[in-house]
């Protein structure tokens, strides 16, 4: 699937491409694009992690016990809240009284969810989480993966951890481990598709309805500019509905991608499955 690139995504193609191919070409690795080999997917993924960074430090250099910000108090929300979905919340309910000790990853993967996906709201930028192809949300869903894995290995041991897929059943963890393996390697398919193609799909839904509500614009505006300003409403109010449809599955699928990895760190260390 051709993939549309930004003006970002160009310049620094123009600025950092010759670099780039030649450390792909020194690599032996052959570029899909060899006029833009820095795809979108990680020109955004960059910009992400640029202001995510950005906007720790200011938390950072603004924290205040007696007078809280507003930047503070949105990032305290985030991490627990009345609500009891914040980060140290749901790692604390699935996890238990250890959750603390796994907020800086979790938080980490879930906060650059919440922003790559928010990305895509602003006019020229795309969300790294929703393209063309769902490298981003593979890479996410490999990294918890190996996370919660070795975070297994670290609490029971290797031959430990190995026992926890065999079931409570001795005489059946012959059949019941390699059906538990398979479950969670199933897990990093089930992250990807999940994150991906939710925001895949609300992309799309919004260029589709923008599409259609342009051409009968156009159509009104040819025959009368009445009639071309009065269509012309819908295309201009229309896509606020979509904004605020993105922002709203965005903010559930970074929840779910803080749930699923609280869930299987919780299986991974647990004592007993």
């Amino acid at each position: 699937m051709e993939e549309h690139l930004s003006r970002l995504t160009v310049w620094v193609n123009h600025l950092l491409g010759p670099i780039a191919l030649g450390i792909l070409h020194a690599l032996h690795v052959q570029p899909v694009d060899s006029h833009y080999p820095i795809p979108e997917y990680l020109v955004m993924s960059v910009v992400v992690l640029i202001v995510g960074t950005v906007l720790a430090l200011l938390v950072r250099s603004r924290l205040s016990v007696e007078r809280p910000g507003g930047l503070q108090q949105a990032a305290e929300m985030l991490l627990t809240n009345p609500l009891g979905f914040g980060i140290r919340d749901l790692l604390e309910e699935n996890v238990g009284h250890e959750g603390h000790k796994f907020i800086a990853f979790t938080g980490s993967i879930s906060i650059f969810v919440l922003l790559s996906n928010l990305l895509g709201v602003i006019p020229a930028f795309s969300s790294p989480t929703g393209g063309s192809l769902p490298i981003v949300p593979l890479a996410c869903a490999l990294l918890t993966f190996l996370y919660f894995n070795w975070q297994g290995l670290r609490y029971h041991g290797p031959l430990g951890y190995l026992k926890t897929f065999a079931g409570p059943v001795w005489w059946l963890s012959w059949l019941i481990a390699p059906v538990e393996m398979i479950s969670a390697m199933a897990r990093i398919l089930s992250l990807t598709v999940r994150l991906w193609a939710n925001i895949f799909a609300s992309d799309l839904i919004y260029v589709i309805f923008l599409g259609l509500l342009i051409g009968p614009a156009q159509w009104g505006w040819s025959k009368s500019p009445v009639l071309g300003v009065i269509l012309g409403i819908f295309p201009a109010l229309i896509p606020l509905l979509f904004v605020g449809l993105h922002i709203f599955v965005s903010i559930i699928q970074a929840y779910v991608f803080t749930v699923l990895p609280s869930i299987y760190l919780g299986q991974a260390v647990a004592e007993e499955h």
